[in-house]
C-alpha cells in the first residue's frame, strides 16, 4: 500500500481536487475486484473539516474509489492494514496553526500529525503565484523535512492563457529552494471549477478536448508519481 497526504498550508491550491481527480486516475488505472467502489483498491480519505471533499462526493452519483471522512483519532493509523486497498489519499486542511507542534492545534492539527505518520509521500500543491510561496515553504519547512517525509511539488491551476511567465517563476522557485518538482503540471479549466458541484472526478468529464486535455494532466501526474518523475 501507498499512502499520499496532500497538503498545503494555504488554502485555495487545489487539494481536494487534486486528491479527489488522482484518486479517480488511479483507479481506472488498476482493475476493481468487485463492480462498486466499496471493492476499489484506491481510498480517498477527508481529514479536511471544512468538508470539501464530503460535499464532492455527496453530489456523485457513483465514484469508482472508495470514499471515507475522517473525524475522529485512531482511524487513520490502521488505514495500511486495510484488506484490498493498494493506493490511499488523504485530503488535508489548510492553515490551522503558527506552531510547528500540529498535534496541539485540536482535533485538526491532530488528525494532520495521523496522516504525516503514514505517509508514504506527500504531494504539495503550488499555485504559479508569489502568494504561494511562503505558506509552501512553511509546509515543507515545518511538516515534512523534520519528519523525513518524501514529496513531490506540482503546479496546480496554471492558466495556459495567461502565458509562461507565472509559470516559470514558479518552477525557478521551487528549484532555487533544491525541492523535487513533478515535470507534470496541472492546468486550469472551468470544468474543474465546475466538476466538484456536479459530483464529477475527472474520469468522469464529457468527452471533448478540453477535458481530455484535463485527464491528460492527471494521467501524467499519476505516471510521474509511480516512476518518481
Amino acid at each position: 500500500m501507498t499512502t499520499y497526504v496532500v497538503l498545503n498550508q494555504k488554502g485555495g491550491v487545489g487539494k481536494t481536487t487534486l486528491a479527489a481527480n488522482l484518486a479517480a486516475v488511479f483507479a481506472s488505472a488498476i482493475a476493481p475486484v468487485g463492480d462498486d467502489d466499496t471493492d476499489s483498491p484506491v481510498l480517498l480519505a477527508s481529514i479536511d473539516p471544512q468538508g470539501s471533499a464530503v460535499w464532492w462526493a455527496e453530489r456523485a452519483a457513483e465514484l469508482p474509489f472508495r470514499f471515507s471522512a475522517v473525524n475522529q483519532e485512531g482511524i487513520l493509523p490502521r488505514v495500511p492494514s486495510l484488506p484490498g486497498v493498494e493506493h490511499v489519499f488523504i485530503d488535508t486542511p489548510g492553515w490551522i496553526g503558527d506552531t510547528q507542534d500540529y498535534a496541539s492545534e485540536g482535533l485538526a492539527g491532530r488528525l494532520l500529525d495521523e496522516a504525516l505518520s503514514i505517509a508514504d509521500m506527500a504531494i504539495v500543491p503550488i499555485t504559479p503565484e508569489a502568494l504561494s510561496f511562503d505558506p509552501t515553504a512553511r509546509t515543507i519547512r515545518d511538516l515534512l523535512e523534520p519528519r523525513g517525509i518524501p514529496f513531490k511539488v506540482v503546479v496546480n491551476q496554471w492558466d495556459p492563457r495567461d502565458g509562461d511567465r507565472d509559470l516559470n517563476q514558479t518552477r525557478d522557485f521551487v528549484n532555487r529552494s533544491g525541492w523535487p518538482l513533478s515535470h507534470a503540471v496541472i492546468r486550469r479549466y472551468k470544468v474543474h471549477s465546475h466538476a466538484a458541484a456536479k459530483g464529477q472526478v475527472v474520469t468522469d468529464y464529457p468527452d471533448n478536448k478540453v477535458s481530455v486535455r484535463a485527464v491528460r494532466d492527471f494521467e501524467q501526474l499519476a505516471l510521474a508519481l509511480k516512476v518518481g518523475a
